[in-house]
């Protein structure tokens, strides 16, 4: 793994691209190596599933490390999340990282009618059933959270992938450096890093610690403010990133929360400052994007991943952000 006090070799990006139909974004993801890029990320909320495209780009750009960010932990039951885990493995040999966590209350339980219990538990228990399926294991196991009566591997990848944990607060972060691989971070500034990091690496100095970036290059400061904004009131409310940024002392945000609360929604969109837009959503030149990005890796970052925000050209944002 990257050596978080170098520069980052890792420069990655989240698929699929919106604004372009699946099977038209060979072209674009075929592109990403030359343009410096070295991993891509797909996710799991309302859209597209995160296997298929990862599947996609290990044949459209068979260089680029595949990983999820995330799969949620509730969704799939253990032995069809290993089958899916070891299926995307052996499609892309030593290229493949599984990122699993708990999602959120509104994706399990309200869409997914599933209850959205012990996330703390679920997650930890899935990754212990996941390294010995992952190894082909039979496994006989009662969990806090699910018990499992002999789920034999037909299917075992020759390398297990690594599993990485979706991580917030103190609890999850500890445990994405002690049972996982590393943690997937999602909505922090360059700076939260710095608090963040030595949780995961209390368990060793080279676990990895991946973080989905929210970036809008080349837009002029109002309009990326309040794209920005839209998201942040969207996601910040939700009640595990209200209390991931309560524990980073965002006290900033308090009077958006109280306006959302109050069912105001207007109105909490106007109390978010421009100084928290600034810190969680890179915008502004490509240059400074990329600048901004790497404060992530020196604060201890190892992989970035470049989420795009906005309805613009995709495209167009991509090339501008390459490392060639």
């Amino acid at each position: 793994m990257t050596n978080t006090n170098a520069p980052t070799q890792r420069w990655g990006i989240s698929i699929p691209f919106s604004g372009i139909p699946l099977p038209e974004q060979q072209k674009l993801v075929a592109e990403l190596p030359e343009l410096g890029y070295t991993d891509v990320w797909s996710s799991e909320a309302s859209a597209t599933d995160a296997f298929t495209p990862l599947a996609l780009a290990s044949v459209w750009a068979p260089q680029l490390r595949l990983g999820t960010a995330i799969v949620p932990a509730y969704t799939r039951g253990p032995a069809t999340l290993a089958m899916s885990a070891a299926t995307m493995a052996a499609a892309a040999p030593g290229r493949f990282a599984l990122g699993i966590g708990t999602s959120s209350n509104v994706i399990v339980q309200r869409w997914n009618g599933i209850p959205f219990e012990e996330p703390y538990k679920k997650v930890r228990d899935t990754v212990r059933f996941l390294r010995k399926a992952l190894r082909g294991e039979k496994i006989t196991e009662t969990y806090d959270t699910f018990a499992v009566q002999g789920f034999k591997p037909a299917f075992v990848p020759e390398e297990p992938p690594p599993v990485l944990i979706a991580a917030l607060r103190q609890g999850m972060l500890r445990l994405a450096g002690r049972e996982g691989d590393g943690a997937i971070i999602n909505w922090l500034s360059a700076e939260d890093v710095r608090t963040v990091a030595p949780y995961v690496r209390e368990s060793g100095p080279d676990k990895e610690i991946v973080a989905r970036i929210f970036v809008l290059p080349d837009e002029d400061a109002e309009t990326a403010r309040g794209i920005a904004r839209r998201q942040i009131a969207a996601y910040l409310n939700v009640p595990v990133y209200r209390a991931f940024h309560e524990w980073l002392g965002r006290e900033e945000l308090t009077p958006m929360w109280r306006a959302w609360e109050a069912g105001e929604r207007k109105q909490a969109l106007a109390e978010i400052p421009d100084s928290v837009v600034d810190e969680l959503v890179v915008h502004g030149p490509a240059q400074y994007c990329r600048e901004r990005i790497e404060q992530y890796v020196e604060n201890g970052m190892t992989t970035p991943v470049i989420a795009l925000l906005g309805t613009g050209d995709p495209v167009r944002a991509v090339r501008a952000l390459a490392r060639r």
